[in-house]
Order: structure tokens, then C-alpha cells, then sequence
């Protein structure tokens, strides 16, 4: 250790000589050996850095990436910031110019700040990091997508409002003035952005109650919104309609109106009216016995749920039997395929009892005893022309 400090009294005595010889004072050499340190202490922690990510990139680990991406750029600053405010305050020391005066406090505002930029990015690649290791292994149904990115936006909106506080109060600002001036600012403020405080308070029990996620499809009578949510804001929700035309809604429309979210059916339901004809009268029970039995054996219909064919109305020109079940899938073009087999497999059914499924049809009831008279087409052009 002795010889250590003799070793850089000697480099410093001949620094200060090198200073003199070229007509440098003391602190503008001091001042060139911080900035030399703060260059060299950057160079070798960004090749520690580079080395350490080679490593962590090997792992099946997504926390060590991480954390390494999220400390890279932060610290770097950190150093340059610590450094130069060293610097300054040499410089300081000897000139006693008042810009150099505020170095301290900016100085602590910038940790600060570095550190804040770092637990930003932080939370943001943990929540990265943890939706890509559940994909990873296969456990994508696992993830709550919404829940994490409202938890990770409070983290990052909260980190936001402490730093600032924090380093109001390094800069000698009173904290609790602040959130005095803050509380009655609040309700000037709440009045005259009440519509945008309701969307965000929309868009926060949108996070909490979960109606819908991301990727759902939702649809409401009360307003002509349906579509495919792509994205929750805070303050506006985007839905992609079928036509694949962006809808932009305000969060807080969704409290004051009815939504429907037929991604979380359960199953589709099949409810289709038939009408075979009245010369096939005697033919519907045994019709309707072979439709039932079929979907009772169709290994695509549910039969935990309910399932029922039954001839229920003498129309106008059919004798109508309904089928009423529900298809296993949820799938929308899956269930188009299984309800086309279903009803082509009832057209056979029909086929195979030689009876017809009816069409729109009046019959004529004529008096005993009355004829139409029959006339031959063009009959009296005929005559004309024998004249």
C-alpha cells in the first residue's frame, strides 16, 4: 500500500512538472486526469459489460439479460455524470465562478436521474422477460398480458412521481409544499380535465375487471363497436374491425355501455328451422328420429350440452323440424366446416326417405264442375292469317 502511494505521488509530481514545463496550473492537470479516469473507467466497463452479456446470452435465464440491458446505458451515464461533477468542482475551487456553484445539487439530480432510468428500463425488460419464458416453455396460456402491463405501467408511474419528489427535495424544494400545491392543483385540474381523468379511471378497471384483453372479440348493441381489441391505454382502446378499420373508443365509454365478448364462449351453437314437404307427412318422425341419432354420434358436437331435433310447426308451405346443439369447437372457420356437414349429412337423411325438403309453393282449389278453357298460343294471329 506504501509503495502504491509513493508510486502515484511520483505520476503526480511528474504530471505537475509535465503542467509546468507547458504553463498548465495545477487544477487544469487535475482536471485532465478526472476526464482521462471517467474515459478509461467507461472503456473498461462496457468491455466487462460486453463480455458479461456473451456469458449471460448462453443461459436459459431471461432475468440476467435483463438486468444487464437495463444497467448498461444508465451506469455509463452515471459515471460521466459523477466525473464531470468532480471536474467542475475543481475547477470551481480555483476560479470561484459561480456557474460552478450549482455542480452539487445537479449533480444529485443526475444520480438520481440515472438511477431512475435504470429502474425503468428494469421493470420494463422483467416484464418483457417474464411473458418470453412463459412462451418459451410453452405456458402462453399462463400469461395474463393485460395484468403484467398494468402492473409494470403503476411501477414505472410510480418510480416517475418518488423521483421526482426526491429530487425536488435534494434541490431544496419543501416536499410537503409541493404535495400541499399539488392537492389543491389536483382539483382545479380534476375539473378541467374531468374527461380525461374518467377515461383513465376507465381504462384502470378495464385492467382490474378484465371484460376484455388484447386479441378478444368484442361487439356492443348499444354502440356499433365490434372488432378485435389491439391495444388498452390508458386513456383510448383500439379495436380493428373486420373490415380491418381502426376504432379508437374512450375508456370511459365502457362503463356506461353493454359489452359482449365472444371470445369467451364456450362453445357455437347450431339452430337451424328445416321444412320437408306436406306430401312427406308421414315420413318427419322417422326423418327427425335419424337427424337426432346423427348428431348424437357426430363426433363434433358436444353431447354434454344441449341437444334437441324436434318437428315443431306446420308452415305455410313446409312442415318444419328444428336442430337445436352446440358444436365442440369455438373456432369461427372450424365451425362453418362442422354446421356444413351437419346440414349436408341432414339433406342425406332426407334424400335417402325419397322425401324433399319444401320450397315456397300455392295451391289452386278449383269448384266441381269448373274448367278452364284451354286456348291454343297465338290463336287469333293463326286466324289472320288464313283470311
Amino acid at each position: 500500500m506504501d509503495k502504491l502511494s509513493q508510486d502515484m505521488q511520483v505520476a503526480w509530481q511528474w504530471l505537475v512538472g509535465i503542467g509546468k514545463q507547458y504553463g498548465l496550473a495545477g487544477w487544469a492537470i487535475q482536471v485532465f486526469v478526472i476526464v482521462f479516469l471517467v474515459l478509461l473507467a467507461d472503456w473498461i466497463l462496457r468491455r466487462l459489460l460486453i463480455r458479461i452479456q456473451r456469458r449471460t446470452k448462453q443461459t436459459r435465464s431471461h432475468w440476467d439479460d435483463a438486468l444487464l440491458e437495463a444497467i448498461d446505458r444508465p451506469l455509463t451515464t452515471l459515471i460521466w455524470v459523477v466525473g464531470i461533477s468532480f471536474a467542475a468542482e475543481v475547477i470551481y475551487s480555483e476560479t470561484k465562478a459561480a456557474i460552478f456553484a450549482a455542480i452539487p445539487p445537479l449533480r444529485d439530480v443526475g444520480v438520481i436521474a440515472s438511477l431512475t432510468w435504470f429502474l425503468w428500463r428494469l421493470i420494463r425488460n422483467v416484464e418483457r422477460a417474464y411473458i418470453e419464458g412463459k412462451v418459451g416453455k410453452g405456458r402462453e396460456g399462463e400469461v395474463d398480458r393485460v395484468t403484467v402491463e398494468a402492473l409494470g405501467k403503476l411501477l414505472r408511474i410510480s418510480l416517475v412521481v418518488t423521483s421526482t419528489l426526491v429530487a425536488l427535495q435534494t434541490l431544496g424544494f419543501s416536499v410537503s409544499g409541493v404535495l400541499a400545491f399539488g392537492g389543491i392543483g389536483g382539483i382545479a385540474i380534476g375539473f378541467a380535465a374531468k374527461d380525461l381523468l374518467s377515461n383513465v379511471f376507465g381504462g384502470l378497471m378495464l385492467y382490474l375487471d378484465r371484460p376484455f384483453v388484447a386479441g378478444d372479440w368484442i361487439r356492443s348493441a348499444d354502440r356499433e363497436i365490434e372488432g378485435t381489441v389491439e391495444e388498452i391505454g390508458w386513456r383510448l382502446t383500439r379495436i380493428r374491425k373486420f373490415d380491418k378499420r381502426p376504432i379508437y373508443v374512450p375508456n370511459a365509454i365502457f362503463a356506461t355501455i353493454a359489452v359482449e365478448n365472444p371470445s369467451r364462449m364456450t362453445h357455437r351453437r347450431i339452430y337451424e328451422t328445416i321444412g320437408l314437404r306436406y306430401d312427406d307427412l308421414a315420413k318427419v318422425e322417422a326423418v327427425v328420429a335419424d337427424v337426432k341419432a346423427m348428431l348424437e354420434t357426430h363426433p363434433d358436437i358436444d353431447q354434454s350440452q344441449t341437444l334437441m331435433v324436434n318437428f315443431n310447426a306446420f308452415g305455410a308451405s313446409s312442415l318444419d323440424f328444428f336442430i337445436y346443439t352446440f358444436t365442440r369447437t369455438t373456432e369461427w372457420k372450424r365451425y362453418h366446416e362442422v354446421k356444413q356437414d351437419v346440414l349436408l349429412k341432414i339433406a342425406d337423411i332426407i334424400d335417402r326417405y325419397g322425401a324433399e325438403v319444401a320450397f315456397p309453393t300455392r295451391t289452386l282449389h278449383m269448384p266441381d264442375g269448373l274448367k278452364l278453357q284451354e286456348e291454343p298460343a297465338f290463336a287469333g294471329l293463326q286466324g289472320k292469317e288464313t283470311q
